[in-house]
């Protein structure tokens, strides 16, 4: 009896091991396949405290994205075109009190037909009431063969062409008006394209201002021609002088290089014309804003008898 019972006592204790044995085990597999799972939701081996972060930051980044697309869906609510919002890819700044805004997109804001090109310098635009081109660097830009003269240039900003609001509004043939009470800028749409230069510019204004700025200061910097034809316009408004180019330029003693009229044999080049053309425009270097005088003599009646303004190119300027 007693031989039996010890195998069987044996094989009693060996099955509790084996039961021991495979329970532990049970549990090392369910605790691997938590920590897994802990594992696959961090994309690594994070701890609860880890995962609930990345959990949060994932809600923060939902809800920024959301926010972000109820802000463009709002529109910028300090730009409005036609009493709508405007988009807010526009890369609007100001800067020194001037509103810039990148070009490409400010015209499909005001005309979503508008047809874009850009050669790697300069952009140009088009509709069917308007043909823009702006280069970066230039002084200017071009539209409808109208020249508007931007004094910080044709920008690029953030690999976007970026001008002056009012310059686009303008050659859209718009409408540009400041709420100082809401700080809101507000756009009306006008005919969609300004005048062209052809029936905008006094071909005989046009003719004697190219000639005097080309016989003064053609071999100038462009503002410096500017302002030339700066000093011959401020004559033309003011009531002391002849009130057209031509009679300005012909008074006694003003012009040398009118000489009774044979100024209209000069041929002016391109950058003259295009002094006159931004000048008769309305562009004003700032430096010479009112100025009526130039010279180029140290000892001249103007140096000696007027307020000096500055000295652009070649040439001396007073009030």
């Amino acid at each position: 009896m007693g031989a039996s019972t010890a195998p069987q006592q044996s094989a009693a204790l060996l099955a509790e091991e084996e039961s021991a044995v495979l329970d532990e085990q049970a549990l090392d597999t369910e605790s691997q396949v938590s920590y897994e799972s802990m594992e696959s939701i961090g994309g690594g081996k994070l701890g609860n405290a880890e995962i609930s972060e990345q959990v949060s930051l994932a809600e923060m980044t939902e809800e920024a994205e959301a926010e972000e697309q109820q802000q463009v869906a709002a529109g910028d609510q300090t730009l409005f075109i036609d009493g709508v919002a405007a988009p807010t890819n526009l890369g609007k700044f100001q800067k020194n009190g001037v509103t810039y805004v990148a070009l490409a997109p400010m015209a499909q804001a005001l005309e979503p037909s508008v047809e874009i090109g850009w050669d790697g310098s300069t952009v140009k635009l088009y509709t069917s009431r308007l043909a823009l081109s702006a280069k970066v660097g230039q002084l200017y830009l071009v539209a409808n063969g109208r020249y508007l003269y931007l004094p910080e240039g044709v920008q690029l900003v953030n690999n976007m062409v970026t001008v002056p609001l009012s310059a686009v509004v303008e050659a859209f043939d718009a409408k540009l008006s400041w709420d100082g009470t809401s700080g809101t800028i507000h756009i009306t749409r006008g005919s969609g394209g300004i005048q062209s230069g052809d029936s905008y510019y006094d071909q005989e204004d046009l003719f004697w201002l190219s000639r005097l700025i080309y016989a003064e200061s053609g071999n100038q910097p462009l503002e410096g021609q500017m302002a030339v034809g700066n000093v011959v316009m401020n004559r033309v408004a003011s009531p002391v002088y002849p009130n057209t180019v031509q009679g300005v330029l012909a008074q006694k003693n003003q012009f040398s290089t009118y000489k009774s009229g044979a100024l209209a044999n000069r041929t002016p080049n391109q950058s003259s014309i295009i002094a006159a053309k931004l000048v008769l425009d309305g562009g004003e270097v700032a430096e010479t804003d009112g100025a009526l005088y130039f010279d180029s003599s140290s000892n001249s009646w103007a140096s000696r008898n007027r307020e000096f303004a500055a000295v652009l190119g070649g040439h001396k300027f007073y009030y």
